[in-house]
């Protein structure tokens, strides 16, 4: 963690909802005159869309059938690492863009699934934001959660986690029921041994629980709406945490725990913009002060 460069990680699984949370985020820093170096997760990914195919296959021959993007064979944990490292102590380092589709890709004149060339972050930002599947990682080679001045989960219950990804990758990545629930089940390993021991490095916690009927995740129509569930907030720690403040402001909430706060699914945004805006005004200010000195 650094005090002049602070960073501030989104992580959760595929599907989970996390570009949905940095909309949110970046309403603040465009709001608030933040100037944000923004990171995404897949940019670190070890291999672009034709080579992770020649390398699952590979796996596959050698008995291997759970090669995954969640794990650290198909990532670059130590270039995160690195980036995180560097930007703590001096705001600079390195990073790219996985071009998912063609929309992302025809500003660079290369095909989908492709990364771009490796540059350097823009100069003079006053935070890094990185959204992503490993934001918060800790693994006996790497520790990418110890450079993080705030850790934020995004965990929504698995079956409408799985609701999410099968909506999202059928309707705007075409792939088929099959082969997404092929894909659930491949990554299944790293899941448990990657992506959720992240969620107790994390600062808070959001998890969205649907109040319909999500039992099998596989052949739900619709994704469950926000009006239809409730969003679980955890604070790791809970003080300075001012809970009546946050319950009179967000109308039908309740606290489950001491540390725990449950809203309305539809005023997830309302208690993101509440609880975020003023920490990351103090670390922006504290940022600024004693980069002046």
């Amino acid at each position: 963690m650094s005090a002049k460069h602070p960073i501030i990680a989104i992580t959760g699984s595929s599907g989970a909802g996390t570009s949905s949370v940095t909309k949110t985020f970046e309403h603040i820093f465009r709001r608030e005159g933040v100037r944000a170096a923004i990171v995404e997760g897949d940019s670190f990914h070890k291999y672009d869309r034709q080579q992770m195919k020649e390398k699952m296959a590979e796996a596959a021959r050698a008995g291997n059938n759970h090669f995954s993007h969640f794990g650290p064979e198909a990532n670059l944990f130590e270039e995160l690492e690195a980036l995180f490292r560097e930007y703590g102590a001096s705001g600079r380092g390195r990073t790219r863009k996985y071009l998912h589709n063609e929309e992302e890709a025809a500003p660079y004149s290369q095909p989908p699934g492709t990364f771009t060339p490796w540059e350097d972050i823009e100069a003079d930002t006053d935070l890094l934001f990185y959204e992503g599947l490993h934001g918060a990682i800790k693994t006996d080679k790497v520790n990418v959660a110890q450079h993080v001045d705030l850790r934020i989960g995004v965990v929504p219950v698995i079956n409408l986690e799985w609701i999410q990804k099968l909506h999202r990758d059928k309707t705007a990545r075409g792939y088929s029921t099959e082969a997404v629930t092929e894909t659930i089940l491949r990554r299944m390993p790293d899941y448990v041994h990657y992506i959720c021991p992240q969620f107790t490095q994390t600062h808070i916690n959001f998890q969205r629980v649907p109040m319909v009927d999500t039992s099998n995740p596989f052949i739900a129509r619709w994704i469950p709406t926000a009006d239809e569930s409730m969003v679980v907030i955890r604070f790791a720690n809970p003080r300075g945490i001012d809970f009546p403040y946050l319950l009179s402001m967000l109308h039908d909430s309740f606290m489950s725990r001491p540390n725990t706060i449950v809203v309305p699914g539809g005023k997830m945004e309302l208690a993101m913009q509440l609880i975020f805006t003023p920490m990351i005004l103090r670390l922006v200010e504290q940022g600024r002060k004693l980069r002046a000195v």
